[in-house]
């Protein structure tokens, strides 16, 4: 979340970036009840000290009459101050509630609009060549090599969900292998993270886990949800905890399951393994110093550029309007893969995503950190972005490197773990 302060001082640019990224947030009502709790809070001191003054009138006088009168007048006294206190805590609970629901700042670069006002920004190695043949799409791919089976995911579980057959299975964890690896040897440590985690926990990362529009499984009557991504844990885990400014930045990758209900998700776009209820992910996340964050965001973009060049697939960088930002991002950049099979003569295809959240999860969930021979902490900036998610990396493999017969190249760096250079 934004800082308190910071939004009563800035008022206007707070009201401005909201109105920018389209969403609804009564920046007036927060001034209003906070000089309603500043109030109250300095009635309960007020109160308090005079609460006190009585408290030590009493041992000094002799009259029980007057004793008693002193001891009730404090006790009402005392009364008020509790009722002062609680009107100031309802009214703090009530401003932190609307300060939830504000989205963080926006990067000055950042263009302003909708989805279709994003702008690109660079593209692969790889130019986007038309095929000399029709492209089959991934779902068809599948079904002449038996690499998924949707029907039987459908049975055993439902929509959404599937099963991964044959080298389907190798390209998959090949993918992880990879990617893991790759990261290692720049120095990112490897971690797998729970797959559930705390409703806190996700509120802090920027997740509404409850209500009609969540795109959390939460489990019943419990305070455990599936994550819909390594974010989540891996941010989660330095959660009120204070680290020294001398170990920043800390770069992690996880490995994890990742869960999404994707309510209101469909349409052609969507089939196949592109729009799913459970896939694998290797997630970069960074906890930096905040004048680090914006050379570490261009980093994991860079590297996510890098992966993509070696899978050999064409892509496109875009930088995310302002209308379209996650409430915790300051900036987004998506890298989009070219899926020949999609459409009618091929479309572009998310396929991993970074975003610098600044200080917004780090206030939420209170990581700071302190600089040497200071007095004080500051909250750390924290960035996540998408390695690898395997099944729509896996969509973009399928489609650009099949061949004329049918066959699917297997992309030079996965051969090792995969097994093998062609796949039919």
């Amino acid at each position: 979340m934004l800082d308190r302060k910071f939004i009563l001082q800035n008022v206007d640019a707070v009201r401005s970036n909201c109105e920018k990224r389209g969403v609804a947030c009564d920046v007036d009502r927060i001034v209003s009840l906070d000089s309603q709790r500043l109030a109250s809070l300095q009635l309960a001191e007020e109160l308090n000290r005079q609460a006190n003054e009585t408290s030590k009138q009493i041992p000094k006088t002799p009259d029980q009459d007057a004793r008693n009168l002193l001891i009730e007048q404090g006790r009402e006294l005392r009364q008020k101050k509790e009722a002062a206190q609680q009107q100031h805590d309802q009214l703090d609970q009530e401003i932190r509630e609307l300060i939830s629901a504000i989205p963080n700042m926006t990067h000055p670069d950042v263009p302003e609009g909708g989805e279709d006002d994003a702008v690109e920004i660079a593209f692969g190695n790889q130019p986007v060549k038309p095929l000399d043949f029709r492209a089959l799409d991934h779902v068809d791919l599948g079904a002449k090599h038996d690499l998924f089976d949707f029907d039987a995911g459908g049975r055993v579980t439902g929509a959404g969900f599937y099963y991964l057959k044959n080298e389907a299975v190798h390209l998959d964890l090949a993918l992880q292998q990879y990617a893991i690896r790759f990261l290692c040897d720049r120095g990112f440590t490897p971690m797998t993270t729970p797959d559930l985690a705390l409703t806190s926990i996700l509120e802090g990362i920027g997740f509404t886990p409850r209500g009609p529009e969540t795109q959390i499984y939460s489990i019943e009557n419990t305070e455990l949800n599936l994550v819909g991504t390594a974010e989540i844990t891996l941010g989660g885990m330095n959660a009120g905890q204070t680290l020294s400014a001398e170990d920043l930045p800390l770069l992690y990758c996880g490995l994890s399951h990742c869960f999404r209900t994707e309510a209101g998700a469909g349409g052609r776009a969507s089939k196949g393994l592109y729009r799913v209820h459970q896939f694998t992910k290797v997630e970069m996340f960074a906890f930096t110093l905040p004048e680090q964050s914006d050379e570490i965001h261009l980093r994991l973009k860079d590297l996510e550029c890098e992966l993509f060049d070696s899978l050999e697939i064409p892509y496109r960088v875009i930088d995310t309007a302002s209308g379209d930002l996650g409430g915790p991002a300051y900036r987004k950049f998506d890298l989009e893969a070219w899926m020949p099979g999609r459409g009618e003569q091929g479309e572009w295809g998310e396929v991993t995503s970074t975003s610098n959240c600044t200080d917004y999860q780090a206030r939420r969930l209170n990581v700071r950190f302190k600089r040497q021979g200071q007095k004080g902490t500051e909250f750390v900036h924290t960035l996540n972005g998408t390695a690898v998610a395997t099944g729509r990396a896996m969509i973009a493999i399928l489609e650009n490197h099949q061949r004329a017969d049918g066959s699917i190249n297997v992309p030079t760096v996965l051969r090792p773990w995969v097994g093998k250079d062609l796949i039919g």
